[in-house]
């Protein structure tokens, strides 16, 4: 295999994975807090420019929430929380803080439908009474409806302004009930279509797309084999015939969605194309559950104090397999700012060693020899020069994507974004890490990376200037590093031709 300096040079995105590590479906449940509430636990989070015909002009914001859905998970499903902070916040400057960020808070609505039983109005245990087709449909026992604002410099800052509807000016909007199923929901396709608003931002004088609800979790992962230290033989995950062999673990899973669609005019400001971006959610510090609480919904719990963040994600897979366990919550808690306290993990991460236990192998065996990983920090904290680093920036883990850089139509997508740019020696560099897009295997990349691609693309000259070391000598797996995946196939997962990209919603009954 041949690299050249010049073309090499975007592999270094990879890197960025390379941190990120291994495979798990990117944060579920990953941390020990965040499990105990999973409707705060950011699964994925996504940013690119829009690929939909006629919409090249405009960044596509999608963060994923409530992990592992199953679609019969009746009957209450997945709504979200109202006492939660759910945010989506975007550096457009490089400085580590927020300077955009996007504010969405839930109010979940008892209808109390009853039905007549003998002389008796009795309140009914579903949050359905009948066939749905609209928003606010009258068979719907629970309704849920959201806000959205913004609020610039600083995420606490005063003079947040509310996201309006741009046919009416409404600044309240109805999420789509869940999937329950065909009989409820004969077509959910077009019931969720109605639920896609042309929104006026604040502070921006293009509209913009929102969308609220469930979708199929978009992300593929050999899930179960990866936790279980890597319970495939080497000669699989190294054969490429192989990338589609095994089940997509979570295709079956859905998530609910919070997607915006805002011309890049509005997020990347000044002579800066390049923007940085993470989702977090945040609950109030103080909570008091009422032993009796009172008729109603969700009336047991009383909330105060201020918002505490408990989770965070910005690139996929960091505090899964980066973070050590001691530390996960930690990282669910920090800002981008303070990430100097977890540098070691970057410098000296722990999963190729790791993979090399699973193996039997001996240390040095399989893990890249370059340590500390100065590739990995610069790419991981920094973004890569020429492709994603923004002018003036302050080392930071958020995704990172350049908004200058045109989109590629879905077909023509390589599903490696620039490590398979490079290896296909294409026009691709619209693709992770340059941002995440839903087709973008951000699994195998990262075990690509891992594994020493970095060095292998770096060469014995230190074309990438990450210090002599990063070259193929020190990179065991020089023959099969970019081999590596985990038999699942990114590619194939069903989305969207257009906003909000990621696929209707598996049901609970068909």
């Amino acid at each position: 295999m041949r690299f050249t300096p010049f073309r090499a040079a975007p592999l270094l995105g990879a890197a960025l994975l390379a941190a990120c590590g291994l495979a798990t479906a990117s944060s579920h449940r990953e941390a020990p807090f965040i499990a105990t509430v999973p409707k705060v636990d950011a699964t994925d989070f996504y940013m690119f420019r829009s690929y939909e015909p006629g919409r090249d002009g405009y960044v596509t914001l999608i963060a994923n929430y409530q992990p592992l859905q199953d679609a019969y998970g009746g009957p209450n499903y997945f709504s979200m929380d109202p006492n939660a902070l759910y945010e989506i916040h975007v550096d457009h400057n490089g400085d580590a803080k927020e300077d955009i960020t996007f504010q969405f808070r839930f109010r979940n609505k008892l209808a109390n439908v009853a039905l007549p039983i003998g002389n008796q109005q009795v309140a009914i245990p579903l949050i359905q009474a009948g066939a749905v087709a609209n928003a606010k449909d009258a068979a719907l026992n629970l309704g849920e409806s959201y806000t959205v604002s913004v609020v610039r410099n600083g995420r606490r800052s005063a003079g947040a302004a509310l996201v309006s509807n741009a046919s009416g000016g409404a600044t309240t909007f109805d999420k789509p009930v869940d999937h329950i199923g065909t009989k409820t929901i004969p077509d959910y396709a077009g019931y969720a279509a109605k639920h896609t608003y042309s929104v006026n931002v604040p502070g921006c004088s293009m509209p913009a797309k929102l969308f609220v609800g469930q979708r199929q979790d978009p992300f593929a992962v050999n899930l179960g084999t990866i936790f279980d230290l890597v319970n495939a033989p080497l000669d699989v995950i190294t054969n490429p015939a192989l990338i589609g062999a095994a089940p997509n673990t979570i295709g079956d899973k859905n998530v609910t969605t919070l997607a915006l669609e805002v011309h890049k005019s509005c997020l990347a400001t000044g002579d800066d194309p390049v923007i940085g971006a993470w989702t977090t959610a945040s609950l109030r510090q103080a909570r008091l559950l009422d032993g009796t609480p009172t008729a109603g919904h969700q009336t047991a719990e009383k909330v105060g104090g201020p918002w505490v963040q408990v989770s965070r994600l910005g690139m996929p897979l960091v505090n899964e397999v980066v973070i050590g366990l001691k530390d996960k919550d930690r990282f669910n808690a920090s800002k981008p700012a303070a990430d100097g306290q977890f540098a070691t993990y970057v410098t000296n991460p722990t999963l190729p060693a790791l993979i090399e236990l699973a193996y039997g192998q001996a240390p040095g065996a399989l893990a890249p020899s370059n340590l500390p990983r100065t590739d990995l920090v610069t790419t991981f904290l920094t973004g890569i020069q020429g492709v994603n680093r923004p002018k003036n920036v302050v080392a930071s883990e958020m995704l990172r994507l350049n908004t200058a850089i045109e989109p590629v139509p879905f077909e023509q997508q390589n599903r490696l974004g620039i490590v398979g740019n490079i290896l296909a020696g294409g026009n691709d560099n619209a693709g992770f890490p340059n941002g995440r897009r839903p087709k973008d295997d951000v699994v195998d990349i990262a075990l690509v990376a891992v594994m020493g691609g970095l060095c292998m693309a770096n060469g014995t000259t230190d074309a990438l200037g990450f210090g002599a070391a990063c070259n193929p000598a020190a990179v065991p797996l020089k023959e099969t590093a970019f081999k590596l995946h985990d038999a699942v196939d990114q590619a194939v997962v069903p989305l969207l031709p257009a906003f909000p990209y990621l696929n209707t919603p598996i049901p609970g009954a068909k």
